[in-house]
């Protein structure tokens, strides 16, 4: 039995017996790895979402509220309008008045449906409300529910329908190209990699929150801020290639798998924005309670008119870039054949690596200049993220030029459809957009029909 244990040990020792082990262990560890962080992903955002439940137990870290912000287009903010919370059944919750900001909030004793009223009769001279004076709405755990009642001051009235509609179309052309901020980086993201990023909304959350924190807590005026979250996008947006796409693109991760990691980045990373920054929905300190500018058909405030001006400029400097520099030659090649543009020399992963910085910068920036105009909250880019993709299919899939005219087309649309819509559910009207352009024309408005790479 010595004798055969030595003779076995012999053969262990050598190289056939030993490369074939070590095959099969590569293969099996090579199938089990991707399959191994999938699950850990999944886990990670199934934790993710018991988080807010358990958060949502203390209340002095995350309790229940609603809020709101009462302005018009020419009066602006809203001072002294009396809101009172109350349940369904009538039993009153709170009761109190927006601000010199046009801001209110009242703390609730926990999850469940609450409604909103406010009373006409505080209203300003001039005020009317635009629709019911109240809204029902159900609060989940931990959140801060903001409720919109709208208000008008008749400017858009005054001239009939046709200045309401231009009015509407300024604001939709406004959120198009904040969207087109975002969807820029998501599309090149695509094109380079294949990859479906679901988490890519919550680079647009990162830009608004660590620019509020710059801003507020850092005492920093807004222009430094946001230039200084760009520079955190382009940071995570690189720690995102470099910590987990590009290693799992070498173990050779399938894009379903990919999909579903995102996913589940995604989760975390949100609810983990909840713990950090709350609930609630703040403003800069900077730029607060601007009064709208009338311009003849519409009003803007200054700071609308300055997100739309830095849009237009940044847009037209990465158009720029994607034509002239060698570094945006390199991507446009990339994003069309990845395995022709290696063998021409090409460095893709570095390639894909400033892809990466530089969506997660422009992401980081529409963040900044959403956060501007609806405040910042925890899961502001989450509820961009759907709109996003719109723009991006309805451009044509990997094209840059493309969400930037797929994201203009969805932001006027879906304001322009509160003409017949209600207000509540706008977002609805860019994803049936969606679906018809995907029914009529698949490739979208700048795609191929067959892409190739």
């Amino acid at each position: 039995m010595t004798h055969a244990h030595n003779r076995a040990g012999r053969r262990a020792g050598r190289g056939a017996p030993s490369h074939v082990d070590a095959r099969r262990t590569g293969t099996g560890g090579g199938r089990r790895g991707p399959l191994r962080l999938l699950l850990l992903a999944v886990l990670a955002g199934s934790f993710a979402l018991l988080v807010p439940g358990t958060a949502a137990a203390e209340p002095e870290t995350a309790a229940e509220s609603v809020s709101g912000t009462f302005r018009t287009s020419l009066s602006g903010p809203i001072e002294g309008v009396e809101v009172t919370v109350t349940t369904p059944d009538g039993q009153e919750i709170g009761t109190t008045e927006s601000d010199e900001n046009g801001r209110w909030s009242v703390d609730l004793p926990g999850p469940g449906q609450y409604t909103v009223t406010i009373d006409e009769d505080a209203l300003p001279e001039g005020v009317t409300l635009n629709g019911e004076n109240s809204r029902t709405v159900t609060v989940d755990p931990g959140r801060d529910q903001g409720v919109l009642i709208g208000l008008n001051d008749g400017s858009r009235n005054s001239g009939g329908g046709t200045v309401q509609w231009i009015q509407l179309f300024v604001d939709g052309l406004r959120f198009g190209l904040l969207i087109a901020m975002a969807a820029i980086g998501l599309s090149l993201i695509f094109g380079t990699t294949g990859l479906t990023n679901f988490a890519h909304g919550e680079l647009v959350t990162i830009g608004a929150i660590a620019a509020w924190f710059i801003n507020v807590e850092g005492g920093v005026p807004l222009i430094p801020a946001a230039l200084l979250a760009m520079v955190v996008g382009a940071g995570i947006g690189a720690l995102n290639e470099l910590a987990l796409w590009r290693p799992l693109r070498r173990r050779g991760t399938g894009l379903v798998a990919a999909l579903v990691i995102s996913i589940g980045l995604s989760l975390l990373l949100r609810y983990l924005y909840q713990i950090i920054y709350g609930g609630r929905s703040n403003a800069y300190a900077d730029y607060r309670g601007q009064r709208a500018v009338d311009y003849g058909p519409f009003t803007m405030t200054n700071a609308d008119l300055a997100s739309i001006v830095i849009a237009l400029v940044v847009l037209l400097l990465v158009a720029v870039m994607l034509q002239k520099t060698k570094i945006g030659k390199a991507m446009r090649a990339v994003a069309d054949n990845r395995d022709l543009a290696a063998s021409s020399g090409i460095d893709v992963n570095r390639v894909i690596l400033v892809v990466w910085m530089m969506g997660g910068a422009l992401a980081a920036l529409g963040g900044v200049l959403l956060g501007l105009s609806d405040e910042v909250q925890w899961d502001m880019g989450f509820r961009l993220l759907l709109l996003m993709f719109a723009g991006v299919t309805l451009g044509g899939l990997g094209t840059a030029y493309g969400a930037l005219l797929g994201s203009i087309v969805v932001g006027v649309f879906v304001q322009m459809s509160t003409l017949v819509i209600p207000n509540d559910v706008k977002y609805v009207g860019g994803l049936l957009l969606l679906i018809v352009i995907l029914i009529v024309r698949p490739q979208g408005i700048l795609g191929s029909r067959a892409r190739v790479g």
